[in-house]
């Protein structure tokens, strides 16, 4: 059974996505046992004690120096035996320790088409008010491994959405949610889970 850790910033949709994947089978073998937020009022916190799952808020505000706040959640992480830590929604870089100790063993949805608006600065709305100002025609979003670049790691599954006239970046958001992250993201963990990655 993967043990799997949730890292979410905001209202938790993605974390919803996972946990209605494994209530309905689409991710077997695999039960998320932690949920951190650098959010005390983040909705996904309430999301997994509504399913009965481990939540704690971790913030960098908490702490002296972002060197205290890594090492604080480094410890955290580490004392559950995680086997997967997936990034849906966190808007915290991750130290280059946790990388290192956890490598080829996070994974992050971006709401993008990799390469294409990512990196530093591309995040939330942002990426999608950029996909429209740009004028694509396609856009999606794409899970992949964490490495110590921003949106840099090896691809897993990417899934195209189209874009339509007088899309705004929030109904434009919406629809990469609903047809590409809910699926892909939930998709990911199960290939993982069952040793198909």
């Amino acid at each position: 059974m993967l043990r799997v850790g949730v890292l979410v910033s905001g209202g938790g949709t993605n974390l919803q996505a996972i946990l209605d994947a494994i209530d309905n089978g689409k991710i077997t073998n695999a039960k998320v046992e932690l949920v951190v937020s650098n959010n005390a009022k983040a909705f996904a916190l309430e999301r997994a004690r509504n399913h009965g799952i481990e939540a704690i808020c971790i913030s960098p505000k908490s702490y002296e120096s972002r060197e205290l706040f890594n090492q604080a959640l480094l410890q955290e992480i580490n004392k559950r035996n995680l086997d997967l830590l997936v990034l849906a929604g966190y808007l915290v870089k991750i130290p280059e320790e946790m990388i290192a100790a956890y490598r080829g063993r996070i994974i992050n949805i971006h709401p993008s088409l990799i390469p294409s608006f990512c990196g530093v600065g591309f995040y939330g709305l942002r990426v999608h008010e950029a996909a429209l100002a740009r004028g694509v025609k396609v856009t999606g979003a794409t899970v992949h491994f964490v490495d110590e670049g921003m949106d840099s790691g090896p691809i897993i599954l990417q899934k195209a959405v189209e874009v339509q006239p007088g899309d705004t970046p929030q109904v434009l958001q919406r629809r990469v949610m609903e047809q590409a992250e809910w699926v892909i993201l939930p998709q990911a963990i199960d290939m993982i889970a069952n040793h198909r990655i």
